[in-house]
């Protein structure tokens, strides 16, 4: 499969197009799916093209400009060291757990090549609300796997029960008001995924 880099990013004060009429990307959000990161594998994005989906997933509407969010990357041997964590973890939460769920947790981040945790990290008694800065970071995911999708990787968002865990947390070294908006798996996809049934939107015209 071909991948492609994204152009680069336009200087500040440049005038930009107010859309992007684009038969490609209708058809990609028509069809976006996640794949499970357990049928992932390599390879995964190189330097250059993961420092470019981070560079997309941050073109998201960020009213006041607060960049809500950061990221945090795992790759090579990060993802089994994060891996040894969080089985040593759940071995203090469920130490009784069957075997296969402490390898499940060991193993859980090597499931792709790359691993991307969105946090978010909300500005307290701003005059922009906090439910409008966390909806950024969460526009920052979709954003990941579209891009992902886009330059021709898999891509699944996760955030499972070491999303909430609080000594968890501390190890990815997350501040006072800081949480995970989600864990972005992003690899090859070594099965194809199938559609899934889509309950139709619910929609109301609004009239006094």
């Amino acid at each position: 499969m071909t991948r492609i880099l994204p152009p680069p990013a336009p200087e500040p004060g440049a005038a930009l197009p107010a859309c992007h009429t684009s038969a490609e990307t209708l058809t990609l959000l028509a069809q976006r799916r996640s794949t499970l990161a357990r049928v992932m594998t390599g390879p995964g994005p190189d330097t250059g093209q993961r420092d470019a989906l981070i560079r997309l997933a941050a073109r998201v509407p960020d009213h006041g400009k607060l960049f809500p969010w950061r990221f945090i990357t795992f790759e090579g041997e990060a993802r089994a060291r994060f891996g040894e964590i969080l089985e040593a973890r759940l071995r203090d939460l469920e130490p009784d757990a069957p075997p296969e769920r402490f390898d499940l947790e060991r193993n859980r981040f090597t499931r792709a090549p790359l691993v991307i945790a969105v946090i978010s990290e909300v500005t307290a008694n701003h005059k922009i609300p906090e439910w409008e800065q966390i909806l950024s970071a969460g526009a920052v995911c979709q954003n990941l796997l579209i891009a992902a999708s886009a330059m021709g990787f898999a891509a699944q968002w996760l955030t499972e029960w070491y999303a909430y865990d609080r000594l968890t947390g501390a190890a990815l070294g997350l501040a006072g008001g800081e949480r995970v908006a989600g864990f972005i798996y992003i690899g090859t996809a070594s099965e194809a995924p199938s559609e899934r049934p889509r309950t139709p939107a619910r929609v109301t015209a609004w009239s006094r």
